[in-house]
């Protein structure tokens, strides 16, 4: 009984915002740099989710797409232990979404995330919607409520 991964996320929005609807196109939009074209916003106002890992502990970083997270945050958000990103099939069971299509929140387990300043700059930031063929708009605000997300500078070393 479980519902498509875009459902999921209208549910999930609607308890903050019932008005906001996600944005369907025909095509998916695999990279920060199609959804932009698709937009026609700057790269920067796509919102990038990725999942890292440190041996069974996961984080979440949600960036600018025109910005580098930056390994030593990565390092200090997991603690100790050798840090990669997580491989899509680690992905698809945490977050409940696919690679390309990763949304920040109503996720399947629970995971610390972490909102980079970087998209501070934009009134409004699109994330992935669940499925590669939607994105969300959202203010940094809201993206900041629905996430539960502590802000950080992911994109600096220091």
């Amino acid at each position: 009984m479980s519902s498509s991964p875009l459902e999921k996320v209208r549910r999930f929005v609607q308890q903050y915002q019932p008005d906001l609807e996600p944005i369907l196109f025909q095509e998916p939009l695999p990279t920060s740099e199609a959804a932009a074209q698709a937009l026609g916003v700057e790269v920067g106002q796509i919102a990038k989710s990725i999942l890292f890992r440190a041996g069974d502990k996961y984080v979440m970083f949600v960036a600018a797409g025109d910005v580098r997270i930056h390994s030593k945050r990565v390092k200090v958000a997991l603690g100790s232990g050798k840090t990669k990103m997580a491989s899509p099939e680690e992905v698809l069971e945490v977050t409940g979404y696919q690679v390309g299509a990763v949304c920040p929140f109503a996720l399947e387990i629970d995971v610390p995330i972490f909102v980079d300043r970087s998209l501070q700059r934009f009134s409004h930031v699109y994330t992935a919607a669940g499925i590669a063929e939607s994105l969300l708009p959202v203010t940094y605000e809201a993206l900041l409520r629905m996430t539960g997300a502590e802000e950080i500078d992911a994109a600096s070393a220091e």
